[in-house]
């Protein structure tokens, strides 16, 4: 019996997690399908990933499928969709349709880090169609808190699909486009077999505000400061950036740009014509000569990151920018879960000098890029889909939309993970399989999983520290001179008040010489025998095993 040819979507990350979005739809039969990958995005390590850089999805899914993948569509350039591309093209070396912007952004980024691939970029915009194997993909503007987002319409012999991407409705934002709504009507009276739709604010009531009242509240804030204003947000919100230039000019202060993230988004802004109307930034050497009433900066480092400008000028690193007390720093962004603690260490070292912190909490000085309820509600009304997968989210917020979903009265919300191959059509929407994925790790200039890193060995050596001990034999297979002990990250002192290195090298001659001689001739045997030793040595001094390394040498 002949198969049947199947619809199918496959999330590989961000769907169970906010973060590293990179989804496959897949149009065939099961033996012979080909696909399509919708972004292709990273996430950040927190402190249980010591050294490492970036955390990648894991596309070993696409081994063997790599001659069957048709091309890659990026529906905007946030780090979190299109961050791992560079990485992770040239094994698939595949046609990428992304805007300009986009474009722009992996020029600037592949300039800035070097030894990156020059990955052809295929112009793809709002308004735009492009065949890409069995799929027809449109593009339909919608607005978010970064230059030219898209969603995109998926045609298919067996329906239409709608992957909204990063999304909300704006009716008053400081940089287009509006989200098409006429569009999105459009698509449902044409039938949409399923949406797939962002849940990120999917827990949260009523509407966003728009970004004109945030640009209203951040006015009201330049204009009654006495002293410098610094405005931290992320470094792709081009609209909030030329609304805080826009209202410092009407506030007739000069405006300083600090961060090289931001100042790399602000030139491919600028050179496509993003900026217009807005007066050139100061230079860094420039800022001591403006008086403090008379200059607002726009600075990296709303996520604590340690190395950013904010960070800098907390710690007073910076060569010619300080602020003084007085001053006001307004945090122009949400808090990413899990920077927590970083932004609240900056915080407090602004406040001892004398600064005064505006949070979204004081001011509408920060709204998402994503949708709230009543915005999710209208887009269910715009396209009236069969089907409803929440995505872009955690349990938490996935389950939220499934719930609003269903009081919609959308018939078919199937349960969707990364990982699940769901089936959409032909038939019920259902989950028929599982493809291979979780997250592999980039590592400076290589990239691998937590084995192949040695990311689960450097965690250890993060609580317990590591000590090699050498020993060298003679022919008798007595000592050869003393044994070197070298400890590191261990408390220099056993609770004693003896030095641990010294207690430490009387367990390793006390585990040799309790060997007679005689068996002393096998050298892994004594090698373990050192090893145990010095490990209990350890516990007995400190109350932890370290790391060991032994070696043992017969001359």
């Amino acid at each position: 019996m002949a198969q049947q040819e199947e619809l199918v979507f496959v999330p590989l990350g961000g769907v169970g997690e906010i973060g590293m979005n990179l989804a496959l739809y897949g149009y065939g039969t099961p033996a012979k399908r080909q696909w399509i990958m919708v972004d292709c995005g990273v996430t950040f390590p927190g402190p249980d990933l010591p050294g490492v850089d970036l955390v990648l999805p894991d596309i070993q899914f696409l081994a063997n499928e790599r001659s069957n993948l048709k091309g890659i569509i990026i529906t905007h350039a946030h780090e979190d969709h299109y961050g791992a591309l560079n990485d992770l093209w040239p094994g698939l070396n595949v046609p990428v349709y992304a805007s300009a912007f986009t474009a722009g952004m992996l020029e600037a980024k592949r300039n800035y880090e070097g030894n990156r691939p020059d990955i052809p970029i295929t112009p793809f915009k709002a308004g735009d169609r492009i065949n890409v194997g069995p799929f027809e993909v449109e593009a339909i503007g919608v607005n978010h808190s970064i230059p030219e987002p898209m969603s995109l319409v998926i045609r298919t012999p067996l329906g239409n699909l709608v992957h909204t991407g990063d999304w909300k409705i704006d009716d008053a934002p400081s940089l287009g486009p509006f989200t098409d709504e006429a569009r999105f009507r459009a698509v449902g009276d044409e039938g949409v077999l399923a949406l797939m739709c962002d849940s990120t604010n999917a827990e949260r009531e009523g509407v966003s505000p728009s970004e004109e009242e945030v640009s209203e509240g951040l006015r009201k804030i330049i204009e009654s400061a006495e002293g410098r204003v610094a405005i931290t947000t992320f470094s792709s919100n081009v609209g909030r950036i030329r609304s805080i230039a826009q209202a410092a000019q009407a506030a007739g202060r000069e405006t300083l740009l600090l961060g090289s993230s931001m100042k790399r988004v602000v030139n491919v802004a600028r050179d496509l014509g993003l900026m217009e109307g807005i007066n050139p930034f100061i230079g860094e050497d420039e800022f001591g000569y403006v008086p403090r009433d008379k200059v607002v900066v726009i600075l990296t480092g709303s996520q604590g990151e340690p190395r950013a400008a904010l960070a800098k000028i907390s710690r007073d690193e910076m060569r010619n920018v300080a602020f003084a007390s007085g001053d006001t720093v307004v945090f122009s962004s949400r808090t990413i879960p899990g920077n927590e603690k970083p932004i609240i260490e900056i915080k407090n070292a602004l406040i001892e000098q004398g600064i005064h912190i505006v949070t979204d909490r004081e001011a509408l000085v920060h709204v998402s890029g994503h949708p709230r309820r009543n915005e999710l509600l209208r887009m269910y009304e715009w396209t009236r889909p069969q089907i409803l997968v929440p995505v872009h989210g955690e349990a938490a917020h996935l389950t939220a939309q499934a719930e609003l979903g269903a009081q919609a009265g959308i018939p078919s919300i199937p349960k969707v993970r990364n990982g699940d191959i769901l089936r959409i059509a032909p038939g019920p929407a259902e989950v028929v399989g599982q493809a291979p994925h979780g997250r592999v790790f980039k590592d400076g200039k290589l990239i691998g999983d937590l084995d192949e890193m040695g990311i689960g060995d450097r965690r250890k050596l993060s609580y317990v520290g590591h000590v090699s001990v050498n020993v060298l034999l003679d022919s008798r297979y007595d000592f050869l001179g003393d044994p070197d002990v070298a400890a590191v990250g261990l408390p220099e002192l056993d609770y004693e008040g003896e030095e641990m290195e010294d207690t430490l090298y009387d367990a390793v001659l006390n585990a040799v010489e309790s060997i007679p001689r005689g068996r002393r001739k096998d050298l892994g045997m004594l090698r373990e025998a050192v090893r145990r030793a010095v490990r209990s040595a350890a516990n007995e001094a400190w109350g932890k095993k370290p790391v060991v390394t032994v070696f043992v040498n017969k001359v």
